[in-house]
């Protein structure tokens, strides 16, 4: 078999084989096939697509294409992702949420890159918290607290690794098929065995169309199922900052608010859509009726938040941040951007918005970049609220307040002041 011949076949729009496609990721895996033949094979598939026994090929190739996590000791085991966005931190609220329910919640969880944030910065802002866990601590931890989020190991998934970083420069990260088998292969060695997927469309989203979001849950829902994993997907709206708070010590204490019951919002709302959706799948409520009142059970009886104290002090981390959140970073500067004149919040550029929070310290461009923990963005108005000249939009934070001068304009610039506007619909669809 050559690489030649397969690059030529896929050029010229034919279907590979799953020999073909095994033969592809073990040889880049081990080197012995280069970067620029690779490059060709990604660059085919990203102009000919693949079919779903070609995506399911590649998916299952990539996820052995390592170790894999043996997590059958705790059945049923829990997991959620998320295609990524702006004050998106509900992993900080839906595990806990579910571990407090009884069921096993294990999630490997990545770092923020350009206007996303990463549930592992986030993590990290909590003073003492480890979130390199080696797998045996990972799976003892489960056993013993109910729920872990760790980053991913090196030597699971490696398959993944080489070709994500591959397709970072050569123009084929927006491809489908690509996306799926990424995200999917990761799920898959992980070992859960419920997998819920939070799909984002909108401006803030990598799938700005709800078309494209559509499809792309749908395929990872058929790879996931054809796994043998109970998967569904939620296609939730990120054409606004999910939560109030953009950065990593802001969101932190955002979801320890919510999980104090002092704070509710569209974040939450997300969050438990998504906890539902693992205790139902899981069998561990019958209904969703009966998932949705588990759950407010131990948000109201607090015990989702001792459950997320426990998660914390068993990673490292003080669990006294629960209830004193002045433990958190505190960005030395802020600043109120006020509205310039009356109307309604009628629209907000999502991405640049993350963006900004990144020039304020909060997110990287390149993965070696450092962050501020406690820099960040405050949203005061949600899209839809009435707004009065000089009322404030949101609140900047960072340590240095040439930042803050640096993106009071992009900021400005990301939210229209409109005379009329309506609220966004929040949960799109559900595949369960």
């Amino acid at each position: 078999m050559r690489m030649y011949d397969i690059i030529q076949k896929k050029r010229d729009g034919a279907k590979l084989t799953d020999d073909e496609i095994r033969f592809f990721v073990s040889g880049f895996v081990s080197g012995d096939i280069p970067d620029y033949q690779a490059s060709a094979l990604l660059m085919a598939i990203c102009i000919r697509g693949l079919d779903d026994e070609e995506t399911l090929s590649l998916t299952y190739a990539m996820a052995r294409s390592g170790e894999t996590a043996d997590l059958s000791a705790l059945y049923p085991v829990a997991d959620k992702h998320s295609t990524g966005g702006v004050a998106d931190s509900t992993t900080l609220i839906a595990a806990p949420l579910a571990a407090s329910c009884g069921l096993n919640v294990a999630k490997m969880s990545g770092r923020g890159l350009g206007h996303t944030g990463g549930t592992l910065d986030k993590l990290e802002s909590i003073p003492g918290m480890n979130v390199s866990l080696t797998l045996d601590r990972f799976i003892s931890q489960i056993k013993a607290v109910g729920v872990a989020i760790t980053g991913q190991t090196m030597s699971l998934c490696p398959a993944d690794k080489k070709l994500y970083a591959l397709r970072d420069v050569t123009a084929t990260v927006e491809s489908i098929p690509l996306i799926a088998s990424s995200i999917m292969s990761k799920k898959i060695a992980a070992g859960a065995d419920v997998i819920i997927l939070d799909v984002k469309t909108g401006n803030g989203a990598f799938m700005q169309s709800y078309e494209d979001a559509k499809k792309l849950a749908d395929l990872m829902v058929r790879i996931g199922n054809g796994a043998g994993k109970k998967t569904a997907a939620v296609i939730s709206d990120m054409s606004q900052p999910l939560g109030t708070a953009i950065g990593n010590s802001l969101e932190v204490i955002e979801a320890i608010e919510i999980l104090q019951c002092k704070k509710e919002g569209d974040l939450l709302t997300v969050a438990l859509e998504l906890s539902k959706g693992m205790l139902f799948l899981s069998g561990k409520a019958k209904s969703e009726s009966e998932a949705q009142n588990m759950l407010r059970e131990a948000l109201f009886s607090g015990r989702a938040l001792d459950k997320f104290a426990q998660m914390i002090a068993a990673q490292g981390g003080d669990p006294k941040v629960v209830s004193d959140t002045s433990l958190m970073p505190r960005a030395r500067h802020t600043k109120v951007i006020k509205s310039e004149k009356r109307g309604y919040l009628g629209g907000v550029d999502c991405r640049r918005l993350g963006a900004a929070a990144g020039i304020l310290g909060a997110g990287r461009q390149r993965i070696g970049d450092r962050i501020d923990p406690a820099s960040g963005i405050v949203v005061i108005k949600r899209i839809g609220d009435e707004v009065e000249a000089g009322e404030p939009l949101c609140e900047l934070h960072s340590g240095a307040k040439e930042k803050i001068d640096e993106a009071e304009k992009m900021v400005l610039d990301s939210l229209a002041i409109t005379p009329h506007a309506e609220k966004p619909t929040l949960i799109l669809s559900k595949t369960y």
